[in-house]
């Protein structure tokens, strides 16, 4: 009985027909997003009802209907309405790129486990490198994620500044690392798990403009050290995800020379600006970094997760763990780079490079250019259409794709504005037609978009802030 349930578990014409249906349902979905035949984004619904929802439909619903269920009751990224959080609509032909890593499976820690996938990484890697500026000393990997790359980028730092050996003998000093106080909080979580603590963590204002205050690093790194914290990193935000303001990279890597400490940069969305002619001025000093990350799934089109984590000097990407597993990895006396696993957390990483590879191998690099530079453009093209409503201001100017805003009326104090504006933003999710999120600065509460798709345009966000301006109008004069 169990051999024959598994026999039609692997049956190749049930795969073939089901995979022929998936592919049309997928093609359907994304015609009518694209186009924006639906008028929603999102079809909103509460999470009790959705979990049972689900639970009925595992007990009684239709297993012909499960794909397009699924399909139907998601957050639908390729709506042109879509202006939420910084996650790429992929290009169709990564879709299939994913399905050849989830079918054969390969874990590519090992070379063994992946030939081709880590050949085809240390390709992607080199010409990452060589787009920021690096020699050919440098080197890396790829990763689960911009948070997995951070936290490795971090104890590359650690080993490679502090010259002990924590990693196998544990650390009895206070550590530290300097960050701008509107970082990701990824970063404040990896010190964290890295046992730095709060008070590990130094925090530097912003200026005006939401930028490192770069004036303050150099108090800000003797008050430390007159706490007896011994700094060995400072962080770059390229930009930072709240705001989607750059860091003055240039300014931070002299500093973290000065200083003697590790520059690292985290590019998760940003960083992509690599490829930019118009655009890559926005992460100038990037090269000074000694370690940058770079998110394939946020503005270079591919599905989650791939990140790049590279380093200036390779040697620093080797030397991070020191762990040996004597069954998977052989110790060697050149740089074994078609062995990821002795430098990532991850023992199995899935084929993440061929989503890179088949970009650059059917558009070209170019495609990357072309995607960021026109993103960027529609950032800042939104935030002219808000400068010319009266009732509605920036938060500040943007310097990428992300603008953050808020509905203002003179009549209201702080306290009024925030809920109108967090009202504003509820009522947007649960009508569907745009998809956008939120954040508070300075704690000031603002609707914020990230224009994620290049199919976005001024119709429809013309259409967005009409939609606010009514529901706005609506609230306060009711």
């Amino acid at each position: 009985m169990h051999k024959k349930l598994l026999e039609q578990v692997y049956k190749t014409s049930d795969f073939n027909s089901n995979g022929h249906l998936l592919i049309d349902q997928l093609t359907s979905h994304l015609e009518d997003k694209l186009n924006a035949s639906s008028r929603n984004a999102i079809n909103w619904n509460e999470p009790e009802k959705e979990l049972e929802f689900w639970k009925n439909f595992l007990s009684d619903g239709d297993s012909n209907d499960l794909f397009k269920e699924i399909t139907k009751r998601t957050t639908h990224i390729h709506h042109p309405h879509y202006m939420g959080h910084q996650v790429s609509p992929p290009a169709p032909i990564t879709a299939l790129t994913g399905l050849i890593s989830s079918l054969i499976n390969n874990g590519t820690a090992v070379y063994e486990m992946g030939m081709s996938s880590n050949a085809i990484e240390r390709i992607i890697i080199e010409l990452v490198c060589k787009k920021i500026g690096f020699a050919e000393t440098s080197g890396g990997f790829l990763t689960s994620g911009g948070t997995l790359a951070n936290l490795t980028a971090l104890l590359s730092a650690r080993k490679a500044i502090t010259k002990r050996d924590i990693w196998n003998k544990g650390n009895q000093n206070q550590l530290g690392i300097m960050v701008s106080e509107e970082a990701h909080y990824c970063v404040d979580r990896a010190a964290r798990i890295m046992g730095l603590g709060e008070q590990g963590i130094i925090k530097v204002p912003v200026t005006k403009e939401f930028r490192m205050d770069t004036d303050l690093m150099e108090s800000k790194f003797k008050e430390a050290q007159e706490k007896g914290i011994e700094i060995f990193a400072i962080i770059g935000s390229a930009p930072s995800t709240a705001t989607g303001i750059f860091d003055d990279l240039e300014v931070i890597g002299e500093f973290a020379k000065k200083q003697n400490i590790w520059f690292h940069v985290d590019g998760a969305h940003g960083g992509a600006g690599i490829f930019s002619k118009k655009y890559k001025h926005t992460i100038k000093g990037i090269e000074l970094a000694d370690s940058v990350v770079i998110d394939g799934h946020k503005m270079m089109m591919m599905p989650a997760l791939t990140t790049a984590l590279v380093y200036k000097d390779v040697k620093n990407a080797k030397a991070t763990f020191s762990q040996k597993a004597d069954y998977l990895l052989s110790d060697s006396e050149y740089e074994d780079w078609y062995n990821s696993g002795k430098r990532t957390f991850e023992c199995t990483k899935n084929m993440m490079a061929i989503h890179w590879f088949t970009l650059l191998k059917l558009y070209g690099e170019e495609v990357f250019d072309a995607n960021v530079t026109l993103l960027y453009d529609m950032g800042a093209l939104f935030a002219s259409l808000i400068e010319q409503e009266p009732n509605l201001e920036l938060a500040l100017q943007p310097m990428s794709n992300i603008v953050c805003f808020r509905y203002y009326s003179p009549g209201l104090d702080t306290e009024e504005l925030n809920a109108l504006n967090a009202k504003i933003r509820q009522f947007l999710l649960e009508d569907g037609e745009f998809y956008i999120v939120q954040t508070k600065l300075k704690g000031s509460h603002y609707m914020r978009i990230t224009v994620m798709n290049p199919f976005s345009t001024e119709q429809h966000f013309k259409a967005l802030i009409d939609k606010i301006k009514a529901f706005s109008t609506s609230r306060l004069f009711s």
